[in-house]
């Protein structure tokens, strides 16, 4: 792709291929201007031609680029280059610029097997904080995974792709794409497996995902494709991570469980909630469990650990029972509390009256709680946070901003010509109609100023033919031609235009022609002082004898030999006057 590129944007140079992914590539480059590392993103070139892909990649970049946190990976340029490719052909390749990280991918530490459980929460604990910096700013990552996370030298973590991810795995993916989707299939959340609209919650399960391969070595759930991964990361209930890995503390099984929780009402809330209690369980470590494991032996989970069958999915295709499951509360339970753990307590016995009233308080408790419970709405994360765009195209330009300004939002006015909107009307959107934003965010409102503005084309002492050439070239309509008598301009030329040549008008509109008709209209000088006489015809151009008439005086014109009338240009013309 990079053949016969030397530099993007006249200072990047482009090194050698160190990544890919399914919508772009990544080689190490360097920034000429100021002598630094850098990593460079070159969308693949076939979704270079796609101009909703073209658009996207360049949104995403823009809203990357806003993201400035010592856990995320910096976006430092984007644009556009111009490449070849083998055959000759041009076309325009996004790129985005970033910070080089001189470290590890979080997938190639797990492939060494698991980690030590207290590595595995500093690790996901840092992740978790990157999560919440950009949830705040209203940005969904919709593809964490440990190919997305870079590990430096100094231990750092580094969260990449914030927004570019958005562009292929938008709300109408499927799970029934091709096998190019099983490495994030492993860490899709329930609501991305059933097609639904994701929040943060999202985020937060594929990062309980990354924290269960830390402690165990292995994704919580396994399978060669995607549906069949789907499938049980909807219906399937998650081992507890100590089955796999005996060295995972129990407090760590209760975090992993509950942040991998189907329904997203019931796992974490935000980073913020996820992390603090990750490092909780993280505090109750004891220090001999620090040393990190690196066994590349297959695990296998303790007997009467919820097992998960990965032909289950293949099973309920072709017909065959699926294996038994335990529910992922009872899962919760096994790791929660045991026989051993169990406290007995004595106490003495209430009297009965005491009881049945007490039963009786109960009841009515329990009533009011299920009665609530029943009429609870699911929170919506950042409900306060965020407003949603209307729609607000085609309204004239003040009632759209009055809407907007009603949201909170910022309207700034831009004018672009139309063939088809009325002048004065909204056009587009910038973000566009439905998009999620901040509260006071600026929306940039296009508004049309009409058909463009453009200068009528000087025609004159043009063929007629060429003339109505000129003016469809220019973009406006030919209307009629006219002819009209001319001195100068020899028959079938154009005379002039309405409206005149330099003019300003709008594009489309009709502009007519006057044709000269090679004649003159000659006027009657009989009469007339011989020098006006003389002045009116020359004005025509015609050529004039005069002849002195000695029986007459006073200098007027007695007779002219081209009566007063229409006659053909260049005529000539006697005029005889009195010069007695």
């Amino acid at each position: 792709m990079t053949e016969g590129l030397k530099l993007l944007a006249g200072r990047y140079q482009v090194g050698s291929l160190i990544g890919h992914g399914g919508m772009a590539d990544v080689y190490l480059g360097t920034d000429t201007r100021l002598g630094r590392q850098v990593a460079i993103k070159l969308l693949r070139s076939s979704l270079a031609n796609d101009p909703r892909f073209r658009m996207m990649f360049r949104e995403e970049a823009e809203k990357a680029s806003r993201m400035a946190h010592p856990t995320i990976v910096k976006v430092l340029d984007a644009g556009e280059e111009t490449l070849k490719d083998a055959l000759g052909f041009e076309s325009q390749v996004p790129f985005i610029v970033m910070e080089h990280v001189d470290g590890r991918m979080l997938k190639d530490i797990i492939a060494d097997g698991p980690i030590s459980p207290k590595e595995a929460v500093r690790i996901t604990s840092q992740v978790l904080t990157a999560l919440e910096y950009a949830h705040r700013a209203l940005l969904v990552h919709r593809d964490i995974k440990p190919g997305n996370v870079m590990i430096t030298q100094a231990g750092q973590v580094k969260v990449m792709d914030f927004g570019i991810a958005r562009a292929v795995s938008d709300n109408t993916a499927t799970v029934a794409d091709t096998s190019a989707m099983l490495g994030t299939a492993k860490y899709f959340s329930p609501e991305q497996a059933r097609g639904e609209s994701v929040d943060a919650r999202t985020d937060l399960y594929s990062t309980g995902v990354i924290l269960f391969e830390l402690l165990t070595g292995q994704a919580p759930f396994q399978g060669e494709r995607p549906a069949a991964l789907a499938y049980q990361h909807i219906s399937e209930a998650p081992v507890p991570p100590s089955s796999i890995n005996p060295n995972v503390p129990r407090a760590l099984d209760v975090v992993v469980l509950k942040a991998l929780t189907k329904n997203k009402h019931e796992r974490y809330q935000s980073a913020a909630e996820f992390r603090d209690e990750l490092e909780k369980a993280g505090a109750e470590i004891p220090t001999g469990n620090e040393a990190p494991i690196r066994s590349n032996r297959p695990t296998t989970p303790k007997p009467g650990a919820t097992q998960i069958v990965q032909d289950d999915f293949n099973a309920t295709l072709f017909g065959t029972a699926p294996a038994t499951q335990t529910g992922q509360a009872a899962a919760i339970r096994n790791v929660t509390a045991t026989d051993d753990e169990m406290i007995a307590q004595t106490q003495s016995r209430p009297p009965v009256a005491w009881v049945w009233g007490g039963i009786a308080i109960l009841i009515v408790l329990l009533a009011g709680v299920a009665f609530w419970l029943l009429n609870l709405q699911p929170a919506k994360i950042t409900v306060d946070l965020s407003v949603q765009i209307p729609d607000v195209v085609g309204q004239p330009y003040d009632n759209g901003a009055s809407e907007l300004t009603k949201l909170t939002l910022v309207p700034t006015r831009l004018s672009e010509p139309s063939d088809t909107v009325p002048a004065g009307t909204i056009t587009r959107l910038d973000p566009p109609v439905g998009t999620k934003v901040a509260k006071n965010f600026g929306v940039k409102v296009w508004v049309s100023s009409g058909r463009a503005v453009i200068e009528v084309p000087i025609v004159t002492n043009m063929t007629e033919e060429n003339a109505v050439k000129a003016l469809t070239d220019a973009g406006l309509i030919f209307g009629t031609s006219t002819t009209t008598h001319d001195a100068n301009v020899a028959k079938g030329i154009v005379v002039g235009s309405t409206p005149a040549g330099g003019t300003q008008i709008r594009q489309g509109e009709t502009v007519d022609l006057l044709i000269s008709d090679g004649l003159v209209q000659v006027p009657k000088v009989v009469g007339l002082d011989i020098t006006e006489a003389n002045k009116q015809l020359t004005a025509l151009n015609l050529p004039i004898t005069l002849v002195s008439d000695g029986g007459c005086t006073g200098g007027k014109v007695s007779d002219q030999s081209l009566a007063p009338g229409t006659h053909p240009q260049q005529s000539p013309i006697t005029l005889t006057y009195c010069s007695g």
